[in-house]
């Protein structure tokens, strides 16, 4: 059964060594730096939510979920694009190369639009992402779920929206 799991001191360094098939490095930030940005996340406005995909006991993905994603720009000195304002985000999601295929991007998807419904940080209008243009993989999934674009970027990335 697939499920998502904290982060925390059993689990991290496994988290961390996951990895996507070299043709797939550029349509996925590394696990450690997105594990480093929900820890400057931490005492700003923007909320990170972390956590291991898990089939059973087998670690085979990780997923962060944000909340007012935006306030990072704003950390940097960058303008957010407007969707992140106050609203969630499907920040990242990766699933290990041994494990892909299988069903697991699906129900990690499922299992965090269930978790930004229970409304951790408060009701939001939308839940937002973004991905590579070429990926279409990504494409087809988010779109499965309804994410449509709205015509705005994240720098090279395609941002698609969900009403929630």
């Amino acid at each position: 059964m697939v499920h998502l799991e904290k982060i925390d001191a059993k689990n991290l360094w496994d988290v961390i060594d996951l990895k996507v098939r070299k043709e797939q490095k550029s349509f996925v930030a590394p696990n450690e730096g997105s594990l480093l940005e929900a820890y400057l996340a931490v005492g700003s406005e923007c909320k990170a939510f972390p956590f291991a995909i898990c089939n059973d006991k087998k670690l085979v993905g990780f997923l962060m979920i944000g909340y007012n994603e935006a306030a990072m720009y704003e950390m940097y000195d960058e303008t957010p694009p407007e969707s992140l304002k106050n609203n969630y985000s499907l920040w990242r999601l990766m699933i290990d190369k041994r494990y892909q295929g299988r069903g697991y991007g699906r129900e990690a998807v499922r299992l965090a639009l269930e978790f930004i419904r229970t409304w951790p940080c408060g009701k939001a209008e939308t839940c937002e992402l973004s991905y590579e243009p070429e990926n279409e993989t990504a494409k087809q999934l988010y779109h499965s779920f309804g994410f449509a674009e709205n015509g705005e970027m994240d720098g090279d990335e395609v941002i698609a929206v969900l009403k929630l």
